[in-house]
């Protein structure tokens, strides 16, 4: 199954078991109607949860209640784990957006047929995604949709326009 980290925990909140958790998702709505998630104990191991309650902090952070954990000392296990969602009930990105790990690991080709690689990660800015390619060179470049020719994520594949990619393309040797 694929899993979505959408927030981490980062401390107890109070003494009756509910947690402070650090939203890793742009809407914060999500989680007033979040009842089942899922906790990523270690890489690649998660457990179901049952959300039973949830409201967002004037911090903007989200302090929630997981089924089961009513004291202090059974929230702090979950410091500095994840909350997950499947991808059944991850929030749909608006058109012309994509999940980061969808991205990663797309081929990548410029509009005139080049090879330029494989999407080796993401790094999320405050102006815009940039994504670094990993061929013969390495390649970090700003996603901008003057860029993004063509993103297929279901056939693994983006078109970088070859015209934009010498004006804002850095590649490393």
């Amino acid at each position: 199954m694929d899993y979505f980290r959408i927030g981490i925990f980062l401390r107890p909140h109070g003494v009756k078991g509910e947690l402070k958790l650090l939203p890793l998702t742009d809407d914060l709505s999500r989680f007033r109607k979040l009842s089942d998630a899922y906790i990523e104990a270690c890489e690649g191991c998660y457990r179901k949860a049952k959300v039973i309650s949830a409201r967002v902090a004037n911090d903007n952070s989200v302090i929630i209640l997981l089924d089961g954990i009513t004291t202090m000392d059974q929230a702090e296990r979950f410091r500095d784990k994840y909350l997950c969602v499947d991808r059944e009930h991850a929030v749909k990105p608006p058109e012309g957006s994509w999940f980061i790990k969808d991205v990663v690991g797309c081929r990548v080709v410029s509009s005139t047929g080049e090879e330029l690689g494989v999407v080796e990660d993401v790094y999320e800015t405050t102006a815009n995604d940039v994504y670094v390619v990993r061929g013969e060179h390495k390649l970090s470049v700003p996603a901008l949709k003057k860029l993004l020719d063509r993103v297929d994520v279901e056939n693994r594949l983006i078109v970088f326009n070859s015209e934009v990619l010498s004006e804002v393309g850095f590649f490393e040797d």
